[in-house]
């Protein structure tokens, strides 16, 4: 199925005016209100009303449209909790009124090698919101139900959608690791993703580590769940580690590859390094010390909508929860460039309220 050229509303009540999405029309432009016409959604997809959309550090590019195209104009947002407002055919068991949450992963073929053993991540014909398709800093979304992630009671939409990238993301990459009870999980980096993984890892039973730059976050750090911190300002963060007896993993989540030699020291044997946040480096790591540790270095990616789903039903259970920045859509420019400054701690959640 190809996917849809625009987001529709699709309601008799909702056909009288058009849906409003933030959107790119050219490379380099700034993102824009703009109307989008309404269509029905395509067997097997459904629309959503969105009700909270999350801010990636991915969504920097996409919201760049670096490359002119027949893609153009280009919606971000990957991060996405609403209402299932309308259905196409073919889309049991969802049905009108459903609350969802929309990741990273937006659809698969459902049929290739990955597919068929579960690994839907893996599809080379994977879909990802705001580039596969329009996303979802807009007043709705029409996506593939194979990307849809049922949201549980009490979890409210502004909780929900971050849970769809940065949520299943850092809870697959603990629980992924297969570790016994009370193992040592270290977390280096505690912004949008780490200050996740560091709660997950906490309410998993494991002895939790946190690693930032400098003394002010150990506050907040114990207050997410972690048991002990390091500084990395005040000293190499791998040595650090060793120190404390070693780490079973360490799920890096800083978005640089620079640390990742020096961290490696700071692994137990056996002990497993999860690289989640990358730049454009590589890595250059000593052989000999992986072969005689039996130690592990390992990328992960994110999570299936089945895989959301069981992150979100955790977090309800155990308390874990994303702290976010509210700001209305119509200040993405805003969120964009204070995600690319660096500036926001941890998540910005936009509201779609207000956007005609």
């Amino acid at each position: 199925m190809t996917a849809p050229s625009s987001t529709p509303l699709g309601s008799d009540q909702e056909a009288s005016r058009p849906a409003i999405a933030m959107a790119v029309t050219e490379p380099g432009a700034r993102l824009a209100p703009r109307p989008v016409a309404v269509t029905r959604p395509p067997r097997g997809w459904v629309r959503v009303t969105v009700a909270a959309s999350g801010v990636c550090h991915a969504d920097i590019s996409t919201a760049a449209a670096p490359k002119a195209s027949a893609s153009t104009p280009v919606t971000p947002g990957h991060e996405v909790a609403g209402t299932i407002a309308e259905l196409g055919d073919d889309v049991d068991p969802w049905a009108v009124g459903d609350r969802v949450a929309v990741g990273w992963f937006g659809g698969s073929c459902g049929h290739c090698d990955f597919c068929r053993t579960g690994d839907v991540v893996h599809c080379a014909q994977r879909q990802v919101p705001g580039l596969s398709y329009p996303g979802g800093w807009a007043e709705a979304i029409t996506v593939p139900a194979s990307a849809l992630a049922r949201i549980p009671d009490g979890l409210d939409d502004v909780d929900a959608a971050p849970m769809g990238c940065a949520g299943v993301t850092t809870f697959n990459a603990v629980r992924h690791a297969h570790l016994a009870p009370g193992a040592t999980v270290a977390v280096f980096g505690i912004g949008g993703l780490g200050h996740l993984a560091v709660q997950f890892a906490a309410a998993m039973g494991h002895r939790t580590i946190a690693i930032a730059r400098g003394p002010e976050r150990a506050e907040l750090a114990r207050e997410l769940g972690a048991h002990e911190y390091v500084d990395s300002a005040a000293r190499p963060a791998g040595a650090a580690l060793a120190d404390l007896g070693g780490a079973d993993l360490l799920v890096c989540t800083a978005p640089t590859t620079e640390p990742v030699a020096e961290l490696l020291t700071g692994l137990r044997v056996g002990g497993r390094l999860t690289l989640i946040g990358v730049d454009g480096g590589s890595v250059q790591v000593p052989a000999a010390q992986l072969v005689m540790n039996g130690q592990t270095l390992t990328g992960h990616l994110t999570g299936s909508a089945r895989d959301t789903e069981e992150a979100m039903q955790f977090a309800v259970t155990t308390g874990v929860r994303p702290l976010v920045e509210r700001m209305p859509l119509a200040q993405a420019n805003e969120a964009v460039a204070r995600i690319r400054a660096g500036a926001p701690r941890f998540r910005i959640v936009l509201d779609p309220a207000g956007l005609q």
